[in-house]
């Protein structure tokens, strides 16, 4: 069962969101950040999301600026803002009286939670799947923009059949964003999971992210897995080690 929920962003606009309840004993609660421009329907954040609550995990998953449900424009955006409005999510749940003990987040997502993680008062654990080691990796995504971005401020950008304008201001953020430093400083036990065979962000980035995270720190390769978790059960899977490896920590909470 998923609750339809909204919250105020970082720029003051409204967020759409998706809750995931769990239909039995609840064990906790958390949020999921999905990728790039993905949004919260997407097969990883979905799939990851609704195998969590049925493991009893409650999940907030959430879109981005300007991304399906959400109010503004993508363009509007940065990793700075989904950074901080993955901290806002964590205080609507604190709010309703659910706070977020786990951070999941899935690709570029997976650099926010990292990021976010130091910032979030009732966390326990934050899980990354299948991240970057610095944000600046997305701009393969768009690197025959970024001359015609830096000069003109701002480009058309077709991804998926949708029109989203990339602006110099975004390419500028990814670029001196510090992941490293976050990771280096976290408090919490770390879950870092991916697939060694991933095209779009090489495993050597989960290396990076373990060698630089103090312990507890755990990896989990996604054998069989593609960055989008789209093949046949992965992203249950994913959930499903989670939930297993989260246990311990959401437990310390009952205590």
């Amino acid at each position: 069962m998923a609750d339809e929920v909204s919250f105020p962003s970082s720029t003051g606009h409204r967020l759409a969101g998706l809750l995931d309840v769990p239909t039995g004993p609840v064990r906790g609660w958390g949020i999921f950040a999905h990728g790039f421009t993905l949004g919260k329907d997407s097969p990883a954040a979905s799939r990851i999301c609704k195998g969590l609550a049925e493991e009893g995990i409650g999940m907030l998953r959430f879109d981005n600026l300007g991304l399906g449900g959400s109010e503004g424009d993508w363009g509007d955006g940065s990793f700075t803002h989904k950074v901080d409005d993955t901290v806002l999510a964590a205080q609507f749940m604190a709010d309703r009286g659910t706070p977020a003990a786990l951070l999941v987040g899935h690709s570029f997502g997976g650099a926010a939670v990292l990021a976010a993680a130091g910032r979030v008062r009732d966390l326990q654990a934050v899980v990354s799947v299948g991240a970057p080691s610095e944000p600046r990796h997305v701009e393969h995504n768009y690197d025959a923009l970024v001359d015609r971005v830096m000069a003109d401020g701002h480009a058309e950008w077709l991804v998926g059949g949708r029109a989203l304008t990339l602006k110099r201001a975004f390419v500028e953020d990814v670029r001196t964003a510090d992941l490293k430093r976050h990771v280096r400083r976290l408090t919490v036990p770390l879950l870092v999971m991916h697939s060694p065979t991933d095209s779009t962000v090489n495993v050597e980035n989960a290396s990076a992210i373990f060698k630089a995270a103090p312990h507890p720190r755990s990896f989990v390769s996604l054998e069989g897995s593609d960055h989008l978790l789209t093949a046949r059960g992965q992203a249950r899977r994913a959930a499903r080690i989670i939930s297993a490896w989260a246990d311990q920590y959401l437990s310390a909470l009952e205590t």
